[in-house]
């Protein structure tokens, strides 16, 4: 009965349009005054201890990193980098996208602000060229999710704060499956794309790619410094987080001049009110996490799903459809922040890596942004790109498709994910 209370105020505030952090607050409202516990000051402190959590900071600074970069050049110049390799190619403006989105993956960790970024360079490029516009929209879109799976990731600090598990332990784990989806994408892409009749880019000489390496140098040399310093213990998550964003500045402001002391404010206002949203989600779905813990929901959905306990990877598949299923309607950081207090004990009793089952699950929640009825990446290429949302949709099936088939592997094949994150450990 408590479940039916649980889900039934949750999507019923949800169905009548309340917003989501609201609906997490009416929901644990609803399950205090059902167990006979209500009080105003539960719901008080944990909305206080849910976003006084330094790991949290680390939320902002990237969000401000991605913003810096898009408008300090950073972002042009890494596609114009990815031109000069493979533009030539056929369909090389596809496989530039790819390109660009691990590179741009590993800077900001913002699905909607790569994608957005991809799409308004790239979508006038390809259109020029003779490419299928839909398609390449939702070829973008399925590049930019890719961002909150290669660190720094957004996704995984929050799964992290959640479910807690170590934010370094995430981020090196997410590389290799992050770097598995691209290369999903590209055999898509070749795929759907070979009988194509588009203009190809001119190939460009050694000594033209090594110019356009020099101008992207500095872009490029970001993801070393972040990886590399949690890689070695030098700094945190939190720390590397704020390194990024300084670090954007300066490039932006110094080196590239492409960032005026009159963007700032733009940029600070935007950062600030993204990473507001965020939070005060995270504040707020810590209310209902602290009673589905108090209300021994997971032991009640785990004795549900008890002759699959002894099967992890019968167990896997199960649980990310339900995954995959909540995703299409809510955006990332709900579906993690509502689900991941629920799964977590199940997943321990199953004896399932936390870092691996976090990992797939990011790996899901991103597979949900270019999924209807919701898809707020679809939503951001359609936008950009001028493409009609219904054609984005069908433009977006063989890629969906490719990162369905990479998480299928992943579950099939844990070791993808243990053993490469075995050997970063070092």
């Amino acid at each position: 009965m408590t479940i039916l209370v649980f889900l039934a105020s949750l999507l019923g505030a949800m169905a009548i349009g309340v917003p989501v952090a609201f609906a997490l607050m009416f929901c644990g409202i609803v399950l205090m005054t059902y167990m006979g516990i209500f009080n105003t000051q539960i719901v008080a402190q944990n909305m206080i201890e849910g976003a006084n959590t330094f790991t949290l900071l680390a939320i902002p600074f990237f969000m401000l990193a991605g913003e810096l970069m898009n408008r300090g050049g950073l972002s042009k110049r890494i596609i114009d980098f990815a031109i000069s390799f493979v533009g030539h190619r056929k369909g090389g403006l596809g496989v530039v996208a790819i390109v660009a989105a691990v590179i741009m993956a590993s800077l900001s960790g913002s699905a909607a602000a790569d994608t957005a970024a991809l799409a308004a360079i790239l979508i006038p490029m390809m259109r020029r060229a003779g490419y299928n516009v839909p398609r390449s929209a939702g070829l973008i879109a399925g590049g930019g999710i890719i961002a909150p799976v290669i660190p720094p990731s957004i996704a995984f600090i929050i799964f992290g704060v959640a479910a807690n598990v170590s934010i370094t332990q995430l981020f090196l784990a997410g590389i290799f499956p992050g770097l598995l989806m691209a290369v999903g994408l590209f055999i898509a892409w070749q795929i759907v794309a070979r009988k194509d009749d588009v203009a190809t880019l001119p190939r460009q000489s050694w000594a033209e790619r090594g110019r356009a390496t020099v101008r992207a140098g500095w872009a490029l040399l970001m993801p070393v410094i972040i990886l590399g310093g949690i890689r070695f213990g030098i700094f945190t998550p939190t720390e590397a987080a704020v390194i990024a964003a300084v670090y954007a500045l300066f490039v932006g402001m110094f080196i590239y001049r492409e960032l005026k002391i009159s963007d700032l404010y733009g940029v600070l206002l935007s950062a600030a009110k993204t990473t507001s949203v965020v939070l005060f989600l995270v504040a707020a779905a810590l209310v209902s996490a602290w009673l589905i813990t108090s209300a021994n929901i997971p032991a009640e959905i785990g004795g549900m799903i008890q002759p699959l306990i002894d099967r992890p990877i019968l167990l896997m598949l199960v649980i990310m459809l339900l995954v995959l299923v909540v995703g299409t309607a809510l955006d990332l950081a709900p579906t993690i922040l509502i689900l991941t207090p629920v799964l977590m004990p199940i997943i321990k009793q199953a004896g399932i890596d936390p870092i691996y089952f976090g990992v797939l699950f990011v790996m899901n929640t991103c597979i949900g942004l270019i999924t209807p009825p919701v898809g707020i990446v679809l939503n951001v290429v359609s936008g950009v790109a001028r493409v009609p949302l219904g054609k984005v949709i069908g433009g977006v099936a063989p890629f969906f498709l490719a990162h369905a088939a990479v998480l299928l592997l992943l579950i099939l094949f844990p070791q993808l994910v243990l053993v490469p994150l075995q050997w970063l450990r070092g």
